[in-house]
């Protein structure tokens, strides 16, 4: 027992020491007077501390639950999973059906709240189940200020975003979770591979399967941040601002170019602006 002690991030004294008295024990007070709570699980590193706090907090009363569908980019529950042992928080992967939902699929503006509606009520049921009362997510201050249909389901739906209610910015996300040695800290941001489809475009599971297997070609060659944004025949790729000049070599160019033509795209472009979150989303009313 000693030795596991002496190696776990969670009982380092000097971590320990670091993190007393901060937005972390306060995420914990947060959380703790639910009683148990079921966590709206990406396996990304927002939704991944709250889990984290919320093993700490509650022991097995807490549970991550990853949503499984064909907007999930491949490679991201097998992480998940891994993520939830390393952290020791319970762990369940569930079947959502978005991709059955007729709004969803006309991709509209309103896309992710039917997305999210389809999420909650699956993890509401979830919860019954399990006998545990609150359904959290993984929300932080910074997603207020985007655009975020799927808070208004999440109100409708009475989930609570605990990072929200301690202040947690991304970058106190990112802080917290380095600090307690979640392996993931600095995991780039990711969304649903839906969101590279252009709003008024019809959404369908062949679509996302292609952009799910075109940006696993760009992860392959080591690209974290990429984005395969689709628009008809053409694939914009993204990816961070200082890797654009490596995509652009000759034989790194070939190879992308070729793998996604293979994939059925005609025209293969390369975004000189770099990755932008939400490049995608219409542009607000003038």
């Amino acid at each position: 027992m000693s030795g596991r002690l002496r190696t776990d991030p969670w009982h380092n004294p000097v971590v320990q020491a670091s993190i007393e008295k901060t937005k972390i024990e306060q995420l914990e007070g947060v959380l703790r007077p639910m009683g148990g709570v079921v966590i709206a699980y990406s396996g990304g590193v927002d939704s991944t501390l709250v889990a984290a706090a919320a093993a700490r907090a509650l022991g097995n009363r807490a549970l991550a639950v990853t949503a499984v569908s064909p907007s999930l980019p491949p490679g991201e529950l097998i992480e998940a999973r891994r993520v939830a042992v390393a952290i020791g928080v319970r762990h369940r992967a569930v079947r959502t059906r978005e991709a059955e939902r007729e709004p969803y699929l006309a991709n509209g503006p309103d896309r992710c709240y039917h997305c999210k509606t389809e999420l909650y009520e699956v993890l509401a049921r979830v919860a019954a189940e399990e006998g545990l009362p609150t359904v959290v997510s993984g929300a932080n201050v910074d997603d207020l200020g985007d655009v975020r249909p799927g808070l208004t389901a999440a109100t409708e739906h009475r989930v609570r975003h605990p990072l929200v209610e301690v202040g947690f910015s991304k970058a106190d996300v990112r802080e917290a979770a380095r600090a307690l040695g979640i392996p993931i800290w600095d995991k780039p941001q990711s969304a649903c591979l839906s969101s590279r489809i252009q709003h008024g475009v019809r959404i369908t599971v062949e679509e996302l399967s292609r952009v799910g297997r075109a940006e696993r070609v760009l992860k392959d060659l080591g690209f974290r941040q990429c984005r395969v944004r689709v628009h008809g025949d053409l694939a914009r790729v993204e990816v961070e601002p200082a890797d654009v000049s490596r995509l652009a070599e000759a034989a790194t160019r070939e190879r992308v170019s070729n793998a996604l033509h293979a994939l059925g795209f005609r025209y293969v472009t390369l975004d000189l602006e770099g990755f932008r979150s939400g490049s995608m989303n219409p542009e607000p009313p003038a």
